[in-house]
């Protein structure tokens, strides 16, 4: 028999203070899930809003595309395509959410002047390169927002797991434990009253 659970005043103070603690716990993990879910809302939302923009900016850049290869020819299109410059400017980096680390991106806007000659190109290659550019940066906020919302959401299922445990199995067990103790013990004091009431009484005789 664990010795925690004797019934004794000692015992029943730190039941007590177990059974607050529990509960301020279950609070502060409560409160921490409703920010994880206020904030995985947005994400989805906002990853929603991109991937709408970036069907939009590729239709539009797929089409300039074609226009391009039309007029410029393929081979063309395709050889000034092999000398476009590799993207080499995207960092990782984290941010704290509630103690969930979120991987953010950082990266370099190209540069308004375009690495091609503008010679041998028609405005509808450019507004393809600008659109496929634009489709790039997007791809990036969209990784940024579904990485993010994906670790929330396992944060969200582990918080859920602990508020759970707190709630229908820590806190209950803790105030049977502290009613017990302080059942036995008021028992106690009223068998002792009646005690010393009968040895009083016995000495007045």
């Amino acid at each position: 028999m664990d010795p925690n659970t004797f019934p004794t005043k000692g015992n029943l103070i730190k039941a007590k203070a177990t059974l607050a603690m529990s509960r301020m716990g279950y609070d502060l993990i409560d409160r921490k899930r409703n920010v994880l879910i206020k904030e995985i809302l947005e994400l989805n939302d906002k990853a929603e809003r991109i991937q709408r923009r970036i069907f939009a900016t590729f239709r539009e850049a797929y089409l300039a595309l074609q226009d391009a290869n039309i007029v410029m020819g393929l081979n063309s299109v395709r050889a000034i395509c092999y000398g476009m410059p590799v993207e080499d400017s995207v960092t990782v980096r984290a941010r704290s959410i509630m103690g969930v680390e979120i991987p953010t991106l950082r990266y370099e806007s190209a540069p308004l002047t375009p690495s091609y000659g503008l010679a041998n190109t028609t405005a509808s290659f450019d507004v393809a390169v600008e659109k496929f550019r634009k489709v790039k940066e997007l791809t990036f906020e969209l990784a940024m927002a579904e990485t993010a919302a994906y670790r929330l959401a396992m944060s969200i299922k582990k918080t859920q797991r602990r508020a759970n445990a707190l709630k229908n199995i820590t806190i209950p067990r803790c105030e049977a434990l502290t009613r017990e103790i302080n059942l036995t013990l008021e028992e106690r004091e009223r068998d002792e009253f009646t005690r010393l009431k009968v040895i009083k009484k016995r000495g007045r005789t």
